[in-house]
């Protein structure tokens, strides 16, 4: 199955009725940026901003967590979805908001979406056309339905911290994989999940912001005996960790797992254990 599509792919089908097209652009708190913004300044003919923390559970204590699905219905109703549209989400400057929104789409039962590789930077490195015009909104009609398996609960991560028949792996840097350096959010410990591994998310990609290929991103994982093992993804705040799964699937065709609250939930709670 493929997972990603090319800049010249979707410059062919531009203007296809079915394709549906969301900048995903998100980027950490620290970074002070404005990704409406830079979607209002430019952006891929066609394509909608697709809000990554108005379009979460907004009544929840963590960050962008994923929203119920007639919530998730509700704010994605005008963007002209239906059954037999192809959907091709992509960032500004990195992958992690279009991989998040790739993965609560498997989610929500919706398979006919894709990733942009290498994003708006080799976009606009191939001087592709850019617009400022903003999209029309039209009625989407859609059927989704959940599929579980992509998602993950701290109740479950506590289940499974020592079964041998689960592998977590953490998304973050080294450094705050190992707890070396300081969590940003207020209360959130420092260190990660026992039993977890680190894979950072850009060793999937290459420098110039494109995916690695195949074989690469297949032994990156297999370093770690993935055979017949469930897999389980976590970062900070559940978005870095959906480019690993969205990597195991373009690599592999394997599914795993985001879970959702990640660190900002288990670094918060005193009660749970940690590892430096």
């Amino acid at each position: 199955m493929v997972e990603i599509v090319s800049t010249n792919w979707l410059y062919k089908n531009i203007n296809n009725k079915n394709l549906v097209i969301f900048d995903c652009s998100w980027y950490m708190p620290n970074e002070n940026r404005n990704p409406k913004k830079d979607f209002n300044n430019s952006h891929i003919k066609g394509a909608y901003f697709f809000n990554i923390e108005k379009i979460s559970n907004t009544e929840s204590s963590l960050p962008h967590m994923l929203p119920k699905i007639k919530y998730f219905e509700k704010k994605i109703k005008n963007f002209n979805i239906k059954d037999n549209s192809t959907i091709v989400t992509y960032c500004t400057e990195n992958i992690m908001g279009a991989a998040r929104v790739w993965w609560m789409f498997q989610y929500f039962g919706f398979k006919k979406i894709f990733v942009l590789n290498g994003g708006l930077i080799k976009w606009k490195k191939e001087k592709k056309p850019l617009t400022k015009i903003k999209s029309k909104f039209k009625k989407s009609y859609f059927n989704f339905t959940i599929n579980n398996e992509w998602l993950t609960n701290q109740k479950k991560i506590i289940q499974i911290i020592n079964d041998q028949n689960y592998l977590i792996y953490d998304a973050r840097n080294f450094k705050r994989f190992k707890g070396i350096e300081k969590e940003t959010r207020k209360g959130v410990r420092s260190g990660h999940i026992p039993n977890s591994k680190n894979i950072y998310w850009k060793s999937m990609i290459t420098k110039n912001g494109t995916f690695k290929n195949k074989n690469l991103i297949k032994n990156i994982f297999e370093k770690n005996k993935i055979k017949y093992k469930s897999l389980i993804f976590t970062c900070g705040s559940g978005i870095s960790a959906c480019v690993l799964s969205l990597s195991l699937k373009h690599g592999l065709d394997i599914k795993g797992s985001v879970y959702d609250g990640s660190w900002a939930e288990w670094g918060k709670n005193k009660n749970l254990p940690i590892n430096k």
